[in-house]
């Protein structure tokens, strides 16, 4: 299975088809807009208008998975899964995996092309997250980032694009708030207990419960700040644990660490577990 560039397919490149995608290899399926498999992730995705929680910003996209369609109407009539193709995204974004993009002529008229089909690169899957979307039932959403974003004056990149080596890494930030919390818990992890003592002092990190940035638009506030081991981050920031109201965690047995000097806000918890469906 292709993961990453077809050799001779620049960003850029139009299709008149779904065929003609499919014959050279960009995108291997007639209609479904997700290729790939869990075990070994995404390859490509098409975005074609066809789910109407879709966002298009550009370089940023807040992609819908499969499933759960009714092809008729077209509206949502059941709960979406990560499971299949939808796994297959969250395997991407898991092992920092690059994915093929297309944009049909059905999606956003600001970033799609008037016709066919267009390839525009490759993007990667920041996160993924799971929330009731605009006909009522459960969604699995995906914020997709252009790998090579484009400049100012070019919307989507064109022409032959460069070949550069690249490392994917988590991003871990770290604001004079997020010091603080960590400082009130001694770096001590609020689910685990466990604190990390390196060779040069104790490291822990902060975990924002509504994630910054689009869509979720997160504050960087301290209610908003858990301190966490490196294990339980990505737990939590991943779906497999949650917090309730009370502390109780949702996915693992036991009860949140907290201090009476760190006030944790309710709405941020809330936030969290509709994204997963909690």
């Amino acid at each position: 299975m292709p993961i990453g560039e077809i050799a001779g397919v620049a960003p850029g490149s139009m299709f008149a088809s779904r065929r003609e995608l499919y014959d050279a290899g960009v995108h291997r399926a007639l209609q479904a807009g997700i290729v790939g498999a869990a075990s070994t992730g995404a390859e490509s995705v098409v975005l074609s208008g066809g789910y109407v929680d879709d966002q298009d910003l550009g370089n940023e996209i807040v992609y819908t998975g499969r499933g759960g369609r009714d092809p008729a109407s077209g509206r949502q009539i059941a709960d979406q899964v990560f499971d299949g193709q939808n796994q297959a995204l969250v395997t991407s974004c898991l092992q920092g995996l690059p994915i093929r993009l297309v944009r049909g002529a059905e999606s956003d008229p600001r970033y799609s092309p008037g016709q066919g089909y267009r390839y525009d690169g490759l993007y990667r899957v920041e996160s993924y997250w799971h929330e009731r979307g605009l006909n009522g039932f459960l969604v699995c959403r995906y914020r997709l980032v252009a790998d090579q974003p484009a400049t100012p004056s070019q919307t989507i990149p064109a022409g032959p694009a460069a070949r550069i080596q690249s490392t994917v890494l988590r991003i871990v930030r770290d604001t004079g708030v997020s010091r603080e919390v960590k400082a009130l818990h001694n770096f001590h992890c609020q689910i685990c207990g466990v604190r990390l003592d390196c060779e040069g002092g104790p490291y822990a990190e902060a975990a924002h419960i509504r994630p910054l940035g689009a869509p979720h638009h997160g504050p960087d506030v301290i209610g908003n700040i858990l301190c966490l081991c490196p294990n339980d981050h990505v737990l939590f920031d991943n779906g497999a644990i949650s917090i309730a109201d009370d502390y109780q965690l949702i996915g693992r047995s036991g009860r949140l660490r907290v201090s009476h000097r760190h006030e944790i806000d309710p709405a941020q918890l809330k936030y969290h577990r509709k994204m997963w469906g909690r």
